[in-house]
């Protein structure tokens, strides 16, 4: 009985796949490599996340202070960011011929969930051109200001 046992628990072990870790692929330029002069992005392209507190995040179209588009909080997911998302890309794309760029800034106070979710719609969106970037203390005011930090 015993030998049928250790069979059956060898044969369950060998049969059953497990479970494959899930990861996106993230490029992260080299330390070392030098940095080659580019040609800036126009802000009227530029599209910036403030990931801020309690699941909520504040978008905006150009930079701070000069932003085409007010500052908008909004959430995560198919209706928020996501429609967010596509809606700015096809209206860059239609105005400029360009795709659009996205700068995320994550807060203090956002959770390591909350960058898994905006990355995971970049994704979804098919948004080719994003950087991860600090956030800087006008921003910080600015989350402060609509209460999400």
């Amino acid at each position: 009985m015993v030998d049928l046992a250790f069979l059956l628990v060898t044969f369950f072990m060998l049969t059953t796949t497990l479970n494959k870790p899930k990861a996106m692929d993230l490029a992260m330029p080299d330390k070392n490599e030098q940095t080659h002069e580019q040609e800036p992005i126009a802000a009227s392209r530029t599209m910036t996340l403030l990931l801020g507190d309690n699941n909520r995040l504040e978008w905006f179209i150009g930079v701070p202070g000069e932003s085409l588009t007010p500052p908008t909080v909004s959430g995560y997911g198919k209706n928020d960011l996501r429609k967010v998302l596509i809606e700015q890309q096809q209206k860059i794309k239609g105005q400029t011929g360009k795709d659009m760029f996205v700068i995320i800034k994550p807060s203090d106070k956002s959770v390591y969930k909350n960058m898994v979710d905006a990355l995971d719609e970049m994704h979804i969106a098919n948004i080719q051109l994003y950087a991860i970037v600090d956030i800087t203390p006008v921003e910080v005011d600015l989350l402060k200001r609509d209460h999400i930090y």
